[in-house]
């Protein structure tokens, strides 16, 4: 690794594609005869595969979650400040595997990615997939690399449902379960947001029917829209609070609709903007989808007890005091299924004033609580 880097970083890191000819068939009742999964990994599998470590990302993540793709990068990958050497997950004792979702849109096969039966770009014939549809499709890779049971599944957000997720479909392939800042479904508010976010999408003059790509199109100003709805929602009042307050991007106010004149507005123009540049719009469809669908007590008349029945692992669940989209009270929903359950939870709510967010950031008590667990993690 280059002196350039941290000493606390995994460097540079390459992206990797697994190719998959054996048809998946989807929660929605389609079927994927072939498709690919982006995936980065970081430390060194062990001889007797019992060090890996699967990292679920959220929404608008991506398989980049450590180091750097090339030298002259301005930022690590999103969930840096948590993996590699020294770090809550060690790079020098586990073997991390993190994969872009099916329907993403940084590798994996996708809306944005070409149909083999048709040569045309998917758009918006992509089929529907869930967070179940994920977790088989990750089982499937790790099957390829030779990991029978992952030593622990990790994720924050819709990372931590897919976590959760893994417990119930494949019990017997996880050891631990560390899932942060999640509910067990989202609240009718919740999906609202993501309905609105969704129509500023699907109503923008340039999406033509999700198939925008074809049009030599971008639904720019909806993707924009749907991004400053989320990003409110990340954040606590409090935070943006003491962000932003209510200083003025200028010296004076302007009196018109059409100027920026208030540092929050500036900053959530710009978040927009540039999510805008960098991610798909069918995609950001489909992951909203993901997300107001996941409930997995539903097969059991809502009693997620019964859900947590078949679990195996050992359960870490973090929250965050601020978190308003998916509350404390979401998470010891979770916690109390599983104590009534009988299996072994550990439950840790961080006093933090980010909101949602908090989980991407290097909070010094959530790292060395997060750290503490994964350093019990027997190999």
């Amino acid at each position: 690794m280059s002196s350039v880097y941290p000493a606390d970083s995994v460097g540079l890191v390459s992206p990797k594609v697994a190719h998959f000819t054996q048809p998946l068939r989807l929660a929605c009742g389609r079927t994927l005869d072939q498709y690919e999964l982006t995936y980065e990994t970081y430390g060194e599998l062990n001889a007797t595969a019992s060090n890996a470590v699967l990292i679920c990302h959220a929404l608008s993540g991506t398989h980049h979650a450590a180091g750097y793709h090339h030298a002259d990068d301005r930022k690590p990958g999103w969930w840096d400040s948590c993996i590699g050497p020294g770090k809550p997950i060690d790079t020098n004792k586990f073997f991390v595997v993190s994969p872009n979702n099916l329907g993403g849109c940084h590798g994996s096969t996708g809306p944005s990615s070409r149909n083999p039966k048709t040569d045309r770009i998917y758009g918006a014939d992509f089929p529907v997939v869930t967070v179940e549809d994920w977790v088989h499709s990750q089982a499937r890779l790790a099957d390829l690399l030779g990991i029978e049971q992952w030593a622990a599944v990790v994720g924050g957000s819709l990372g931590g449902m897919q976590a959760l997720q893994w417990t119930i479909s494949y019990p017997d392939r996880v050891r631990h379960c560390i899932s942060i800042a999640v509910a067990p479904r989202l609240s009718a508010q919740n999906i609202a947001f993501n309905e609105v976010a969704r129509q500023a999408i699907l109503t923008d003059p340039d999406f033509y029917a999700g198939h925008f790509v074809e049009e030599g199109k971008i639904p720019k100003r909806g993707l924009m829209l749907a991004r400053m709805v989320g990003h409110i929602t990340y954040l606590s009042d409090d935070s943006m609070g003491e962000k932003f307050g209510r200083e003025l991007k200028t010296d004076r106010l302007n009196y018109d609709f059409h100027s920026v004149e208030f540092q929050v507005e500036s900053y959530l123009r710009y978040q927009g903007e540039q999510f805008s540049n960098s991610f798909d719009a069918n995609t950001y469809l489909l992951m909203t989808k993901a997300l107001d669908y996941f409930d997995p007590a539903a097969e059991h008349a809502g009693d997620l007890t019964a859900t947590f029945a078949c679990a195996k692992a050992n359960f870490y669940i973090i929250s965050f005091t601020t978190d308003w989209r998916f509350s404390p009270a979401r998470s010891k929903e979770i916690v109390d299924a599983l104590m009534d359950a009988k299996k072994n939870v550990s439950y840790l709510e961080i006093d933090a004033p980010q909101g949602h967010d908090a989980f991407l950031i290097p909070i010094p008590r959530y790292l060395q609580a997060f750290s503490g667990y994964m350093n019990r993690i027997s190999l």
